[in-house]
């Protein structure tokens, strides 16, 4: 079990990983407004917390807000894969301490334990994937799926399904978001600001974030 882990762990991570929590983007995109960058590409969009709100804003309206929060859930589901790559590597070394049921390391951060990959996978099993699931996703092969999955968790146990939910976005429901209402009048809003003195735009910034 520990061997096929491993080697899952030792897989170069693809190229959607892309919702990391440094929130840096490229350098071409820096001096782009907000709605610009948020047009450019659905990524861009996902990798901006003021652009995920939006857009889950626009989703809620349509009623597939799930999709959204199934990839982030994902997303930050890989982020367990570094700290669980220590795990595995520790305990073959010999450093990590046995419990029942557990196999736990001590790390920066403090223990962490495969349990703790287990019960999240099954969170994320039980509320988007689970046929009682209460935000239920669409993905292909969903009659098929079962609570075996979580037997043997690992970071890119979901992956092929956050693609199938991405590409759903994409090529759906991202094109109206940018046709819609709230994503033109955020775009007004910016286009306005940027004509109007530093020290308006400031103030006018300051009283659209407080009435948020």
């Amino acid at each position: 079990m520990f061997n096929r882990a491993v080697s899952r762990l030792s897989r170069k991570r693809p190229p959607s990983d892309i919702h990391d929590s440094d929130g840096s983007s490229s350098s071409s995109h820096q001096s782009l407004k907000s709605t610009a960058k948020w047009a450019a590409s659905l990524e861009n969009l996902l990798e901006d917390p003021e652009g995920v709100k939006r857009f889950r804003e626009f989703l809620k309206k349509e009623f597939s807000e799930e999709n959204v929060l199934f990839w982030l859930a994902c997303e930050d589901f890989k982020k367990m894969q570094d700290k669980t790559q220590q795990l595995l590597w520790a305990w073959l070394e010999g450093r990590a301490g046995l419990r029942p049921g557990r196999l736990c390391v001590q790390i920066a951060q403090g223990p962490i334990c495969l349990l703790q990959m287990q019960e999240k996978a099954k969170e994320i099993y039980m509320t988007f994937l689970s046929s009682k699931a209460s935000s239920q996703v669409n993905v292909e092969g969903q009659s098929r799926l079962n609570e075996k999955i979580l037997e043997e968790p690992h970071p890119l146990m979901f992956q092929k399904l956050q693609d199938q939910i991405f590409n759903l976005m994409k090529y759906d429901s991202y094109s109206r978001f940018l046709k819609s209402d709230l994503f033109l009048k955020h775009k007004r809003t910016e286009e306005e600001e940027e004509d109007l003195p530093d020290a308006q735009t400031a103030a006018k910034r300051a009283s659209r974030i407080y009435n948020t």
